[in-house]
């Protein structure tokens, strides 16, 4: 990887974290166990955005992993690196289709002003649903710890940087059965496990596309195959 598109991983990165952050600072947070509030909640267009920023969220991660990858290569963290990746990769593709039911057609429901609760109920609580859900996030979960062992191992990056970032994904299943204030704040931890981790790698990247020339004090850019 070029340190461009190293610098465009943790570009990706920043961004999923601000994502994150949107997510529970701009749903709506209703009592979704009334009919009232479930309509005022998923009939928003809050609704759609707030669950739609998680959901680019998600997309985005993995460049930013890539990078990790890279900056850890002939490491003996390269493996955990290269397994944070597969593990969010699956995990992702487990958790968006929930993210999409509940974004689009709790969406949709709310409009049609139909029996809400009810059906709200069933798209949410499907067997099928409920399991992959649960399972992604799981993963995702996996994946984000990974990657803060990785960092940890790595002996090139700070120990600590990846720390936040991996509690964040660890914490992403359990922080959905705790009240809309903590859901909030843990939209913080992974905003900011995601910048922090992203300011790292970016460093990596200039570092790596920066080379000091012999009888030199200047450092000269040079371009990269």
């Amino acid at each position: 990887m070029t340190p461009f598109r190293n610098r465009l991983g943790a570009a990706a990165l920043a961004v999923a974290g601000l994502l994150f952050l949107l997510y529970p600072a701009l749903r709506p947070w209703h009592d979704e166990e009334t009919a009232a509030g479930a309509l005022a909640s998923m009939g928003s267009n809050a609704w759609v955005a707030s669950h739609l920023f998680a959901m680019i969220g998600f997309i985005l991660v993995p460049f930013g992993l890539l990078a990790l990858r890279d900056a850890v290569k002939e490491t003996r963290a390269e493996r955990t690196a290269a397994a944070s990746i597969v593990m969010f990769w699956i995990g992702a593709g487990l958790t968006l289709p929930y993210y999409g039911a509940e974004n689009f057609a709790l969406n949709a429901i709310a409009h049609e002003g139909t029996d809400i609760l009810e059906l709200a109920d069933a798209v949410r609580n499907g067997s099928v649903a409920v399991t992959t859900f649960g399972l992604g996030l799981i993963l995702l979960g996996v994946g984000g710890v990974l990657a803060a062992v990785a960092v940890w191992r790595s002996g090139v990056l700070a120990r600590w940087s990846g720390v936040p970032f991996g509690a964040g994904f660890a914490l992403f299943l359990p922080q959905f059965f705790t009240p809309a204030a903590s859901r909030i704040g843990h939209g913080v931890l992974l905003a900011a496990g995601c910048v922090l981790l992203a300011g790292v790698l970016w460093r990596v990247g200039q570092t790596r596309s920066t080379v000091t020339l012999p009888g030199n004090s200047r450092s000269a850019n040079l371009p990269t195959a």
